[in-house]
């Protein structure tokens, strides 16, 4: 039987109905006298399936380590994966332990939604009875989001939490809630015996104290919390690129947003570091969705960060922003690495093609970020920093970039780096396109960017490096008295690297018109916990014994103040940084300002000379030297802070530094 148009019927010997596929139509369609009046597409095959969930369970397969590691031998290496993750899941439950029961909670691995985890029988057995009485968060599992990649927790966090959004560069745009940044004020350190002798304490120190008993008041309302819910995020990581300087870091937290932005900043294990990961050096519980108790001892508001450095633990309680946990984390560091005799430093790193390593200290708006990241260089890191005996290392594995008004011509690094994996804090995007408007500030002026280092593209990895051949210490003096760049002795550098100085402009105030100075001791006094003295100590002896190079950098004004004059051009700045890592400068001839008795050279090249000496910018002759004994006088006011202070023996402030400061 044949059929008209556009294809044909034939009878086969059976009595079944068959059609011949014409080019180019449609796959056929065949019935058989087997299946009565059942039709079959042959034209691909099935799949090994019966349902639509065993369907989906093909999606997924699960992943064995396969990153080797040489001469590492896992102590878990003959332990079945079974018996591994009821170590990890052991582990885990010791960390969220409350204080009025001697076990922690039944935890199990798996999302509470997921249908192939409602069972938690595998990991039931591994949790004692609770010792005191029983309690609702006793008698429930906590599910455990242990280590989670970037594509789960993008699942996670756009179907649990508001405000999460895929933007069109495939990043995670997310919001931190009602606090957009830090809340310094509301930072709090346990002082005990030890810390109340090690830590600087007092006047312009950023350490508020607190007591045990009020930290540990925190900690169960933390981990009351965190246990309350179905299910928390554990991230198991590192700090240091130094592998014997590594610290392991768990965070224990109730967002993807939070999960994700840790896993991006710090250092990301391997499948097999992972399974001889043990017990933490330090614990981060991150109940930010929590406010603690207003009437609690030492609290002054419904935030409170807290360090306890002998229990190597750290609450946070009323803020969702994600940059405590990364900051809090910094201190720590700057506690543990020097009484290792290692150097912590809040500072850009990078290093030329021939070894030769650069440090950029510099606070906000001095261009830390810009001639750090240095396309003709590799970049070690971006804000954190160990400086041991046999080199520099980066203490994370991401970086954190301030994106308002970000544009692809003026930061093509950090453009490029906002893809999928990025975290996108507090930007605004079109509804339709989800295109970020960088320029917007609608939510705050603080809209945040944190990727995985290896997001830039001439980054090094290992983020390690040698000795460090130059330390450049960035100020943006908007008083326009400071020269393009000086020269500094070791005195010097340490005076100046104590100051921590830059300029404001506080043009966004109303009515005030002049620059405002600031000062942050060790170009990063909110982080910092001994005193700047011991670090500046530190830092002279590694760069005496290393050879190493001070320099003062000016990035601000030339030829006025703030209103009058004008902005060093960048290229210029930057001409007089290749100088620097070239070498060349260290041959130029110099001279000696007056007052702050800076070395600064008569000659770089691609620089017009006549701006290399302040004083010869200024039409104003008699306003340049009321200007520069203005900030000459704000500089010594800022240093008596450090004049008299003293810790342990012979670690006080020598008259040597103190003669490397401005001279009336």
């Amino acid at each position: 039987m044949a059929a008209n148009g556009n294809g044909e019927m034939a009878m086969n010997g059976k009595g079944a109905a068959t059609a011949r596929k014409p080019k180019g139509l449609l796959p056929s369609i065949t019935t058989s006298d087997k299946h009565h009046d059942v039709c079959h597409d042959m034209s691909a095959p099935t799949v090994k399936a019966q349902t639509i969930d065993e369907l989906h369970s093909l999606q997924k397969k699960k992943s064995a380590p396969t990153t080797p590691i040489k001469g590492f031998q896992s102590t878990f290496a003959a332990l079945s994966e079974e018996e591994r993750q009821k170590q990890q899941l052991q582990s885990i439950s010791a960390s969220l332990a409350s204080l009025t029961r001697e076990t922690g909670p039944k935890v199990v691995r798996g999302d509470p939604a997921s249908k192939s985890q409602t069972s938690p029988r595998v990991h039931q057995q591994h949790v004692a009875e609770p010792a005191i009485s029983a309690s609702d968060s006793s008698l429930k599992f906590t599910h455990v989001l242990y280590n989670l990649s970037p594509a789960e927790l993008y699942e996670q966090a756009i179907h649990y939490e508001k405000g999460s959004f895929i933007t069109s560069t495939g990043a995670l745009a997310t919001l931190s809630g009602a606090k957009t940044g830090r809340a310094p004020r509301d930072k709090r350190v346990v002082k005990d015996d030890v810390t109340g002798e090690e830590l600087w304490w007092g006047k312009g120190s950023p350490n508020i104290e607190m007591d045990e008993h009020t930290f540990m008041v925190n900690r169960e309302r933390a981990v009351d919390y965190l246990n309350s819910l179905d299910k928390v995020f554990v991230n198991d990581q590192f700090l240091n690129w130094d592998p014997e300087n590594r610290i392991k870091v768990r965070i224990v937290s109730a967002r993807a947003y939070h999960s994700l932005f840790m896993h991006n900043m710090c250092i990301r294990p391997t499948p097999e570091e992972l399974e001889d990961f043990g017990t933490p050096d330090f614990t981060i519980y991150n109940a930010g969705q929590f406010p603690c108790n207003r009437y609690t001892h030492y609290m002054t508001s419904s935030t409170s960060i807290d360090l306890n450095l002998a229990r190597r633990e750290m609450v946070i309680l009323g803020t969702q922003y994600a940059g405590e946990m990364k900051k809090g984390l910094f201190s720590v560091m700057h506690y543990l690495m020097p009484k290792r005799r290692i150097l912590s430093l809040h500072s850009g790193c990078n290093m030329g093609k021939d070894g030769d390593v650069a440090l950029f200290f510099g606070l906000s708006g001095t261009g830390k970020t810009t001639l750090s990241t240095d396309p003709n260089r590799y970049l070690i890191g971006d804000d954190e920093h160990c400086w041991t005996e046999t080199g520099v290392s980066n203490i994370e594995g991401g970086c954190y970039a301030k994106c308002i008004d970000l544009s692809r011509e003026k930061e093509p690094e950090i453009w490029n780096a906002i893809k999928f994996g990025t975290v996108l804090e507090n930007v605004v995007f079109e509804e339709h396109t989800r295109e970020v408007d960088y320029a917007d500030k609608s939510v705050t002026e603080n809209t945040r960017a944190s990727y995985p280092i290896e997001y830039i593209p001439n980054a090094k990895i290992p983020c390690v490096g040698p000795h460090p051949k130059n330390v450049i210490l960035l100020a943006c003096d908007a008083f326009g008295v400071l020269p393009p760049v000086s020269k500094l002795n070791l005195a010097q550098t340490m005076y100046h690297f104590i100051s921590g100085y830059t300029a404001l402009v506080a043009g966004t105030e109303e009515g005030v018109k002049e620059p405002r100075a600031t000062f942050s001791a060790c170009f990063g006094a909110a982080f910092i916990m001994m005193h700047p003295t011991k670090y500046a100590a530190m830092l002279a002896e590694k760069m005496q014994k290393h050879g190493a190079t001070g320099w003062l950098v000016n990035t601000g004004w030339s030829g006025g103040s703030y209103g009058s004059g004008s902005r060093i051009k960048l290229a210029y700045t930057r001409k007089i940084i290749d100088a620097i890592h070239s070498g060349s400068l260290l041959k130029a001839e110099y001279k000696k300002t007056k007052v702050f008795g800076l070395e600064i050279p008569t000659e770089v090249e691609g620089v017009p000379s006549e701006i290399l000496d302040p004083v010869n910018t200024w039409s104003n002759k008699l306003g340049y030297e009321d200007t520069l004994m203005k900030l000459a006088g704000l500089f010594k006011n800022n240093f008596e802070t450090f004049t008299d202070h003293k810790i342990g023996k012979g670690n006080e402030l020598t008259e040597e530094i103190l003669a490397a400061g401005p001279n009336f």
